[in-house]
Parts: structure tokens; C-alpha cells; sequence
């Protein structure tokens, strides 16, 4: 044993691009030897960061940063009732933390500690977002030029909300308000005009529902895009209404991502071991962290699932070079979704994962291989922001609110 103990555990809040981030930074008895982890939930940072100091640090400070299993097994079972978001973030804050110091103490970066490596880099989705069609269309073939194949559409243009026009009851209160009127043929419209445009090149598309979706309303929409060769269907169900893959997998062969929203990795139990979707798609921060993740991943391999961690705008440097020593090591890793980084975002997090024609490359520096300014932090506070009435808050054309 190493005798090297936990000497102090701290939440640093930033938001280098205006979106609220929260790193956590594990200190140790070793004089310089520390780690970093994404603890982000940026919609409750505060209660993450409350989580963190008030409940973990007190039960992990003076702990041996060797037995990575037993700290995350003990955190996990301190509250006693079962986890959500805010305490696995900051539990995964921590847990990737203790992942980047055992690969330092070992000299090694985290992936040889997992096992080696599969693949030398991850291939990665960018978005391509646009008010019209052509705006897309642009930003596509922006992304084809930097040597990537892989790429999330979507269009104002072309969601049924721009289409079919939204009439609101007297008095209709604040909110995101949409309607699926319509989605399965715009949708349909859409890929058949994108698989002309760019026939003959080597070019994925995937497509996001976020959970906006009656069961019907899916399978419809499965059926509709079934034609167009899609990489996947993101999160056509909310968590409440997963029973329904089944009746999709009945009726369309279109390849099925889930559980953007999940906080548990044995909500995907029953979807895996039936052969009801065929990619994961959690936010590892939300499951606590690289030891869950490794675990939900070895599980999906005997099912032929494949891994597609959720890569947001709001997730730190940190969460992305944790997700990607995983990539390069499991070998049933799919795609890994990346919104990229901002110069502010490099120069904050010194050792950014490089991208070159379309992968993502982990870092060869022991543990992680990115460290945090944390000067620079402190000049981008994380601050409140209210969330109350932009997408959080979906209505449909009767006002009535529908979760994402």
C-alpha cells in the first residue's frame, strides 16, 4: 500500500464559456500529487457542490487514495437512499479524481490502467444546427472538411415546429412550446435530402428526439426515417415510457440510442439484455464516474451494445478526457458525441485532448493528462442562472408541461 491518504477535497466552480461548470480537485498527503474530475450538473451546480463538501468530504478526507472501489462503494451508500444526479456528480468528481492519481502514482495515463488501449483515437459527432436546411447543409460540409463522418443534424426548418404553426390557449404561460405535428415526414423529407446531397461521401447522421416524443409519435418517426441509413435515433422515448422499445424493435430496424437522462447504470439492464437498443448514451458524471461506466460498458459488451457517452457543451475538459480513456480502452465503444473547445476552455484546462480528421486522442501524461488554472478559473465564476423558461420547460400548444 502506498499509505498516501486524501488530505482535502474542493469544488471549483467555473464557467469559462458562460456555461456553469464544477471540476473537483483531490488533494493529497503527497506534497503536488492531486487529481481532477467533472462533478458537473449545470443546472444544480450549488446542490452538487453542497453534496461535495458538506456530506463527501468529511467521510473521504484521510481515506487511502488506493482502494478506488472501496471510496466509491462508501460514498455511494452514504445516503442510503438510492443516488440521482446531484450526489453522483459530486461522487464522480471524486472518483475521477482518485482515477487520475492512481494513474500518476503508476505513471501511466488512466486507459493503460484499464486495460490498454483498442483504438488509438475516438471518432467523434459534431452538431450541425441551423435556422434552415442550407444553414445545415453548410455546417456539414464544414465538418466533412475538418475530416469528420460523423454529425447530429437538425434544422428549424425542418422540425414540424416551424412548419405547423403553434396556437396558444388565453393566457398561456412561459415556456419552450412545440409540437410533433407533422415530425415523421419532416423528418423523413429531411434525410432523404441530405442522403442526395451528400451521395457518394463517407458521412453518418444521427438524430436527437430528447425525450419529445409520445410512444406512437416514436414509432412513427422510426418507421419514417428507416430508409435513410441513420448511425442511430437518439432518445426517442422518455425514461418513463422505455417499455415501448420493444414495439419499435418489433417494427423498425433503425438503430436505437437511450438514456441520456439515466442516473442509475440498472436502468439499462432490462433495454441491454433484451435487445431493445443498440447504443448507451449516459453522461458519465451523472452515473459517479469512470468505475460505474467501465462496469455499465463491460455489461453492454455481451449484448453487442455499443457506448456513445454523452459529450454536451456543458461538460468541463476534465469530463471529456475521462470519457475518452474509457473510448480508446472498451471494445465495444461506439461513437463519442463532442461539442469541441473554446480557446478560453484550452487555455484554462492545459492538456485538452487533440482532434485530427475526425478523433479524439487521449493523452499520453500520466493520470488524465490535463491540469486546471485555477487562477483563470476564478476570473469566470460560475454564477445563478435561471433555467426556468428556456428548454427545460417544453409545452405543448395547450400549455400543458412536458419534461425533456
Amino acid at each position: 500500500m502506498s499509505n498516501i491518504k486524501i488530505r482535502d477535497i474542493r469544488a471549483i466552480a467555473t464557467a469559462p464559456k458562460g456555461v456553469d461548470l464544477v471540476v473537483v480537485k483531490v488533494e493529497t498527503t503527497e506534497p503536488g500529487l492531486y487529481g481532477l474530475g467533472c462533478a458537473t450538473f449545470t443546472q444544480r451546480w450549488q446542490a452538487v457542490v453542497t453534496a461535495l463538501e458538506v456530506n463527501l468530504k468529511p467521510i473521504l478526507v484521510g481515506r487511502s487514495v488506493d482502494d478506488i472501489e472501496d471510496l466509491w462503494e462508501s460514498a455511494v451508500g452514504s445516503s442510503y437512499w438510492r443516488r440521482g444526479p446531484v450526489l453522483n456528480n459530486a461522487i464522480s468528481g471524486v472518483d475521477e479524481a482518485l482515477w487520475d492519481i492512481k494513474g500518476k502514482m503508476a505513471g501511466m495515463p488512466v486507459y493503460q490502467l484499464l486495460g490498454g488501449r483498442c483504438r488509438q483515437g475516438a471518432a467523434v459527432y459534431r452538431h450541425a444546427h441551423g435556422e434552415s436546411y442550407a444553414d445545415m447543409k453548410e455546417e456539414i460540409q464544414k465538418y466533412i472538411d475538418q475530416g469528420v463522418r460523423y454529425v447530429r443534424v437538425g434544422c428549424k426548418e425542418m422540425d414540424g415546429t416551424a412548419l405547423a404553426p403553434i396556437v396558444k390557449t388565453d393566457g398561456a404561460k412561459e415556456g419552450a412550446y412545440f409540437t410533433n405535428a407533422g415530425m415523421p415526414e419532416f423528418l423523413s423529407e429531411m434525410f432523404r435530402r441530405l442522403r442526395e446531397d451528400f451521395r457518394g461521401q463517407d458521412i453518418h447522421f444521427c438524430y436527437d428526439v430528447h425525450e419529445h416524443m409520445s410512444p406512437i409519435e416514436a414509432l412513427q418517426t422510426a418507421k419514417a426515417v428507416e430508409p435513410y441509413d441513420l448511425l442511430f435515433l437518439e432518445d426517442a422515448l422518455s425514461p418513463e415510457n422505455s417499455d415501448w422499445f420493444r414495439m419499435i424493435r418489433m417494427q423498425s430496424h433503425v438503430p436505437i440510442a437511450m438514456g441520456e437522462l439515466f442516473t442509475n447504470p440498472a436502468e439499462y439492464k432490462g433495454l441491454i439484455s433484451a435487445g431493445m437498443i443498440d447504443y448507451i448514451r449516459c453522461h458519465i458524471s451523472m452515473l459517479g464516474g469512470i468505475t460505474p461506466a467501465k462496469k455499465l460498458a463491460v455489461f453492454a459488451e455481451f449484448y453487442g451494445v455499443k457506448t456513445a457517452w454523452h459529450g454536451p457543451h456543458d461538460i468541463s475538459p476534465a469530463g471529456v478526457a475521462a470519457q475518452l480513456h474509457i473510448d480508446v480502452n472498451v471494445p465495444n465503444f461506439g461513437i463519442q458525441e463532442f461539442y469541441g473547445f473554446s480557446e478560453i476552455e484550452k487555455e484554462m484546462f492545459p492538456g485538452c485532448p487533440e482532434t485530427k480528421d475526425g478523433y479524439l486522442y487521449p493523452s499520453e501524461v500520466p493520470g488524465l493528462g490535463i491540469d486546471l488554472d485555477e487562477k483563470m478559473a476564478k476570473e469566470y465564476p460560475a454564477q445563478f442562472r435561471e433555467h426556468a423558461h428556456d428548454w427545460f420547460l417544453t409545452r405543448l400548444p395547450d400549455g400543458t408541461p412536458v419534461r425533456p
